[in-house]
């Protein structure tokens, strides 16, 4: 089951010993720089990284009558994540 926002604030004011209003905030901070910066691939170390991508319009087809749509270009934020992060999931 995955954590609630709660329980990581939680968890990360117990393990790092800081009131938790201040896990909160640094939180809060964290998401709100991601946001920001997600043009410029925004780099969260031992995690992941933050990109912009563009995707190109397509040709694609209706599931349910199979008649050919146009999907148009359009940008998309994707989350990679990084090697450490997935070695350390994986195993």
């Amino acid at each position: 089951m995955a954590m609630t926002k709660s329980q990581v604030q939680s968890a990360l004011a117990g393990k790092l010993g800081i009131p938790k209003k201040q896990a909160v905030q640094f939180l809060e901070e964290l998401a709100a720089l991601a946001c920001r910066e997600a043009q410029n691939a925004c780099v969260v170390p031992g995690l992941g990284k933050l990109v912009l991508v563009q995707r190109v319009a397509r040709v694609g087809r209706n599931p349910t009558t199979g008649a050919a749509i146009q999907i148009p270009a359009k940008q998309v934020v994707k989350f990679r994540v990084a090697k450490a992060a997935k070695e350390a999931i994986l195993g």
